[in-house]
């Protein structure tokens, strides 16, 4: 690879990093040309970006963005691929199911969002990782509900109250 080369993969790789909130690192060192080929077919139909890095040329389109990747700089060892995502959980729950078929890729690290995740052991709190929509929505709905329901006795009481105005003109009747 020429320096022309590098300096525009690294370009690339910062101008990735610097737009999306949610990345994952991951190991597939012994994957056979098959095995990866179904895997990024399957990524690439969830939306996902999968893709082989040198360390080295992550690590250095990392640090063009500032000091904030240092936490995930331990995970740049072996070989490594990229999984750019717009949601923070997709991954996660995209490894657990292809590995019900393979041992490979390993889970590295993850970058949730400015959380950083590191090691195997994590992907199983990945999976319930919630993103900034999700967590806004669920916040309106709990801010809806009392409203909702305060609204609903309301009506039913005007109900109530016109069904016991209807009967008593009936009596009267």
């Amino acid at each position: 690879m020429t320096r022309e080369e590098k300096s525009a993969t690294i370009q690339e790789l910062a101008e990735k990093l610097a737009n999306t909130q949610y990345f994952y690192l991951t190991n597939a060192e012994g994957m056979s040309v098959d095995t990866t080929n179904r895997f990024r077919r399957i990524c690439f139909d969830k939306g996902l970006e999968f893709r082989t890095v040198k360390n080295t040329l992550l690590r250095k389109a990392m640090e063009q963005l500032g000091n904030q990747y240092d936490e995930i700089f331990d995970a740049l060892a072996g070989p490594t691929s990229i999984i750019f995502t717009e949601t923070g959980n997709l991954p996660a729950h995209v490894l657990e199911d292809f590995r019900k078929t393979a041992k490979q890729p390993i889970l590295k690290g993850a970058w949730i969002d400015s959380a950083v995740y590191l090691g195997e052991d994590q992907l199983a709190s990945l999976k319930t990782v919630k993103s900034k929509n999700d967590l806004i929505a669920d916040l309106v709905y709990l801010l809806q509900s009392p409203t909702k329901k305060v609204l609903g006795q309301l009506q039913s009481g005007g109900q109530i109250l016109a069904g016991l105005v209807k009967t008593l003109q009936e009596k009267e009747n």
